[in-house]
């Protein structure tokens, strides 16, 4: 092993899956498994002895399933996890849960076809485990306490927030969402980079913890102000207007940025119906997606913010539009939900 591989630590109660793993990592020249846990309580003792870059995770684990283990890697030892889910809704919950305490990212267990999903997982896989390094472990334990604010006088604006999000969203998402009141006089749309089932865990999450109505976009629904919609996993969501009123469709239309859903297309469809009066929110995440929307939002008179370094979980996203030029306001996510009552 060399100095410049990234060290990973395998922790699933599934000898089958820890080989799994094993051969997918260790067919990379630039990373190494180091060690294995078969279960969360040896996860957390391996990590404080071994001092690792990085550790698959498996979700549901004895003595101490993924949740707990995560939990306690972040107090005694913050490093980068990835958590490795299967596609069940109760797979889905945990994993929304473990990325709103510290979780880089997740992976989903291969299904169905094997060989097929094999290959994607395991391309998957290895992509977060090299853009886990992007991120300082220090980060992944800031937890502000932000209280929920309050509108005195709630007015009919007509605007619209589109939120776009990827790795490390649910969190950012969580300063955010919650701490808006509920005469909130605006729709909010989420779009988080996130596979079928998971976006409707993230949506139930955060409507527990939210005074807004926080769901899943459906076909042909109308937009309500004091609601939040996350757009739905492999599904761009586009909006448009009728009789004054304006709907959600979904499109199966190519991967844009390589992901669906996209920022930009609903920035895109949103700008073009709300004008000056779209508010547009860039966070975490690695990659472009949101900055050619947020440049129609710029181009029609609308408002830009940015994530800053300080809560991000990967500033690629938002640092793409600051360098464009296009950010308004570049602000720690605790900070957003007063610019959004400030600009509605």
């Amino acid at each position: 092993m060399t100095d410049k591989q990234i060290k990973v630590l395998v922790a699933d109660d599934s000898a089958f899956m820890r080989m799994v793993l094993k051969d997918i990592i260790d067919s990379q020249p630039d990373m190494k498994v180091i060690g294995f846990a078969k279960d969360g309580l040896e996860a957390v003792e391996k990590v404080i002895e071994l001092k690792p870059d990085v550790v698959t995770m498996d979700v549901e684990m004895p003595k101490l399933n993924g949740i707990e283990a995560l939990k306690l890697i972040m107090k005694k030892s913050p490093t980068r996890v990835i958590m490795v889910s299967s596609l069940t809704e109760e797979g889905a919950e945990i994993t929304i849960e473990a990325l709103r305490n510290g979780a880089v990212d997740f992976v989903t267990k291969p299904h169905g076809s094997i060989s097929m999903t094999f290959r994607q997982v395991a391309s998957d896989l290895l992509n977060k485990i090299r853009q886990a390094m992007n991120v300082d472990p220090r980060t992944l334990i800031f937890k502000p306490k932000v209280s929920r604010l309050t509108i005195s006088k709630p007015v009919v604006g007509g605007k619209i927030v589109v939120i776009g999000s990827s790795t490390g969203g649910p969190r950012s998402l969580d300063m955010i969402i919650p701490n808006l009141p509920k005469n909130f006089p605006a729709p909010i749309v989420v779009v988080q980079h996130m596979p079928p089932g998971f976006t409707k865990s993230l949506a139930m999450r955060l409507n527990s913890s939210s005074e807004l109505v926080v769901k899943e976009a459906e076909e042909g629904e109308e937009l309500k102000p004091g609601h939040v919609y996350v757009a739905p996993g492999d599904f761009h969501l586009g909006l448009k207007a009728q009789n004054g009123r304006v709907f959600f469709f979904l499109d199966k239309s190519d991967k844009i940025n390589n992901v669906r859903p996209a920022v930009d297309f609903t920035l895109d469809k949103a700008a073009e119906i709300y004008k000056s009066k779209t508010i547009a929110v860039i966070l975490t995440g690695m990659g472009k997606d949101g900055t050619k929307g947020a440049f129609k939002v710029k181009f029609y008179g609308g408002k830009v913010i940015a994530e800053s370094k300080e809560t991000c979980v990967v500033f690629g996203m938002p640092k793409s539009v600051i360098e464009e030029g296009y950010a308004d306001y570049i602000l720690p996510a605790y900070k957003i939900p007063e610019k959004l009552i400030e600009l509605v």
